[in-house]
């Protein structure tokens, strides 16, 4: 330090204990204590008067804060260490949420919605966040019914042209959508087709002609994809079922239900084990929806074991197919694959084409979702203790559990699902 710096040190020093000095604050033994301004010198009695009764503060003495300075060490060091909380998803999922219900719920009063968002499709979020419609399929129609209904509401604004903003008007919406629920990977199939469509339209194409053919775009997307798919897949799926057969399926798929029904309907004799688990348990559904007289068995997950040995045939359905042949379905999938594996069940997986998809993971946690679950649980140990339920929606399946895939195309063994993707491909770039 040099002279300048070391005299302007000692007349601080000189001024922290004068200042200390009429408040009888006190000793100067401690270095802290002396490097106290003058407006300090009197916090010592104040910082002790929550502890004393209220008849012996100082009537002519203020309150005041503490500086940061002033505080020993070890106490700002507990200060600043946050109390300990109960354990939330984000700490296990940080990157995982929960649908949001009740943004959706204040975006759709009138007026308080940022974006020009349509009545379709605030009514379809809050109907995707609360789990009223669920499934590729389900999800894949109603989201293309509703751009569709945008589609009829929407008018090309002065000095642009129909194909060019477009999908500017519905980029909103679908973004509005995913607040929801992430995007399935059907939705993002048939949205990445819509946009497709959009930029092929010509200029000159009359503003109501362009919306007419977008809209019958979109009845033959559904109708060719997915119903008529459906009705294929029944078609391979029968083949596969006998008289005598124990079928297996898990949660509920539309896929397998409507093949379950085409089996029924064609006099097979068979019975059917429906396996079911939390937090949707979508399996009591699903035997709710079957023909009465077929006859069907209810288990939870964790009483497979016992009723394995007699199945003979698994049917799954799919939320989506990977590039590698994993099967991305509701959580438990996996499980139940393995288990029927481990005794040579053979196991097919009905999947449409348009829900394949060109993404490649290695589990079943990077990308997931989070399922809504009660709001209160019976094993919450006391009232101040929260619980929170931690509900993955899907889980991966190895390519290694899936013995064959049953598709509009035909059945085809998991590996082939890059095969199909590039045709696909090379048919999307010709206009489908």
């Amino acid at each position: 330090m040099t002279k300048a710096e070391r005299r302007q040190q000692q007349e601080k020093q000189r001024a922290a204990k004068a200042a200390s000095q009429p408040d009888g604050g006190g000793s100067t033994k401690d270095g802290q204590q002396a490097k106290k301004s003058g407006q300090q010198g009197g916090q010592t009695a104040d910082q002790n008067a929550p502890r004393t009764p209220q008849g012996q503060h100082s009537a002519g003495r203020g309150t005041s804060v503490p500086d940061a300075s002033s505080v020993p060490t070890e106490k700002r060091a507990k200060e600043a260490i946050p109390p300990p909380s109960a354990p939330t998803h984000s700490r296990l999922f940080p990157h995982l949420r929960l649908p949001k219900a009740d943004i959706l719920a204040a975006a759709s009063v009138p007026g308080t919605s940022k974006a020009e968002i349509h009545p379709s499709v605030l009514r379809l979020a809050l109907q995707f966040s609360s789990f009223k419609i669920t499934g590729g399929n389900a999800r894949c129609i109603a989201t293309l019914t509703a751009l569709k209904t945008v589609i009829n509401s929407y008018s090309t604004p002065s000095g642009t042209t129909l194909s060019r903003h477009l999908m500017t008007y519905l980029s909103p919406q679908i973004s509005h959508l995913v607040t929801a629920r992430p995007m399935s990977a059907s939705m993002g199939n048939a949205i990445r087709w819509l946009k497709y469509e959009v930029s092929v339209l010509s200029i000159d194409l009359p503003e109501q002609d362009a919306k007419d053919h977008l809209c019958e775009r979109i009845d033959t997307y559904i109708r060719d994809r997915i119903t008529v798919a459906d009705r294929v897949i029944e078609d391979h799926a029968m083949e596969k079922i006998h008289d005598g057969d124990v079928i297996l399926t898990y949660a509920r798929s539309s896929s397998v239900e409507k093949v379950l029904r085409a089996a029924h309907e064609a006099k097979i004799v068979f019975s059917v084990v429906v396996v079911d688990c939390d937090p949707l348990f979508e399996g009591k559904a699903l035997v709710a929806a079957l023909p009465p007289g077929l006859s069907v068995s209810y288990v939870l997950l964790g009483s497979l074991s016992p009723v394995l040995p007699t199945v003979s045939l698994c049917l799954f359905g799919a939320h989506s197919l990977l590039a590698n042949g994993g099967l991305y379905s509701r959580a438990g999938t996996a499980s139940v694959a393995m288990m029927a594996r481990g005794r040579n069940i053979p196991v097919l997986v009905c999947c449409e084409t348009y829900k394949f998809s060109e993404k490649v993971w290695g589990d079943g946690v990077t990308h997931n979702e989070l399922a809504i679950a009660p709001t209160t649980s019976p094993l919450a140990p006391a009232p101040t203790v929260s619980l929170e339920h931690i509900n993955l929606l899907y889980d991966l399946t190895p390519a290694s559990y899936i013995t064959a895939v049953v598709t509009e195309v035909g059945l085809i063994p998991p590996s082939s699902v890059p095969t199909v993707l590039f045709r696909q491909g090379v048919t999307a770039s010709q206009g489908l």
